[in-house]
């Protein structure tokens, strides 16, 4: 679903909620949140980017809002975001540069209290109701334009 703005909007507003707040990093410190595993390939597949920027630009680019709901994690000390697809869609995006599937025998570490913790942490946490997911082949679309060269050396100026 696009938001109605440009990517620019959207991707300002994706990198912005990524990063933690002062605010989010003491509650970290504090260690009052938790975390668990949750089986992947039933309700969602996960792809994995790395860098998180990268997984940022391709949602931008696909013009979903931040706050649409669409699930999207990120791992901050391995920098690498997570975004949920639907159940036996991910390995579309096998293959990609920066990119791996999680699904059927994986398993995908999330937050299990509000604020999460480093590790896993909801950038957009999933909507209350049926979960939104974001279309693998849209998705592979956009990180496979954000990788070809022309696009690599336009944002390297």
């Amino acid at each position: 679903m696009a938001n109605g703005s440009g990517t620019q909007s959207s991707g300002s507003a994706w990198h912005r909620l990524a990063r933690p707040s002062a605010r989010q990093r003491a509650l970290w410190i504090r260690g009052a949140d938790r975390t668990q595993w949750m089986a992947c390939g039933r309700a969602w597949d996960a792809v994995v980017i790395a860098p998180v920027s990268l997984g940022l630009d391709a949602l931008a680019a696909m013009r979903l809002g931040p706050r649409s709901g669409y699930p999207v994690l990120a791992d901050h000390i391995r920098s690498q975001l997570y975004v949920l697809v639907p159940p036996g869609t991910g390995a579309a995006a096998a293959g990609l540069p920066g990119v791996r599937v999680l699904s059927i025998g994986h398993q995908l570490l999330v937050p299990a209290t509000q604020h999460g913790s480093p590790t896993a942490h909801w950038i957009s946490p999933p909507c209350e109701g049926p979960v939104l997911l974001v279309r693998t082949d849209r998705l592979t679309h956009h990180l496979r334009a954000l990788s070809r060269p022309e696009h690599q050396k336009a944002n390297a100026s």
